[in-house]
């Protein structure tokens, strides 16, 4: 009998554009691996910690630096044990930016037999750079992309690598890094 697949789809909130990407990971993945998929699928680097909240049950790698009684440790820790009847769940990434997401489970069941799990069925536009400081600092870093007279467009530019595209996402680039997860 083949395992359950989870369809979710995961917004980054407070943003604008919207970025949010539809992705298909096999329901008994654990909660690690999980946050791998979602870095791979939204585009971060994986260089600060997360946090999944399941209905006010926090979940993430515990740390002894920065002891927390609320979080439970993510490891062993199954998708489909912890999701329950609930519809939808809450990841934070990087406590000092800030980076809230909604994942909401659109379908659970029998897998696409065409598809090799995990994979990023659609999405929309970029996700911001890694540390350009939370949803303020992301909305100054787009004005001053597109205004040559704005006081840090060449800084942000240099500091980005020249170019970027808030309307950018490319499938087919997340799926071939969703391969090397497998």
């Amino acid at each position: 009998m083949l395992k359950p697949a989870a369809t979710l789809r995961i917004e980054l909130l407070d943003v604008t554009p919207l970025v949010w990407r539809r992705f298909v990971v096999p329901a008994h993945v654990q909660l690690p691996k999980l946050h791998k998929i979602i870095q791979t699928v939204m585009g971060w680097e994986d260089s600060h910690l997360h946090l999944f909240d399941f209905g006010g049950t926090a979940y993430g790698v515990l740390d002894d630096e920065f002891p927390d009684d609320l979080t439970r440790s993510e490891k062993g820790v199954r998708l489909d044990k912890v999701l329950g009847s609930a519809t939808q769940f809450q990841y934070r990434y990087d406590f000092g930016d800030n980076w809230r997401h909604r994942i909401v489970v659109e379908a659970l069941g029998a897998p696409n037999l065409c598809f090799t799990l995990p994979i990023c069925l659609a999405g929309e536009n970029a996700c911001p750079p890694e540390d350009v400081g939370s949803v303020a600092g992301y909305a100054e870093f787009l004005q001053a992309l597109v205004d040559p007279e704005h006081r840090q467009h060449d800084d942000y530019r240099t500091w980005v690598g020249g170019i970027f595209d808030p309307a950018g996402f490319d499938v087919n680039a997340v799926n071939a890094s969703l391969r090397t997860l497998r």
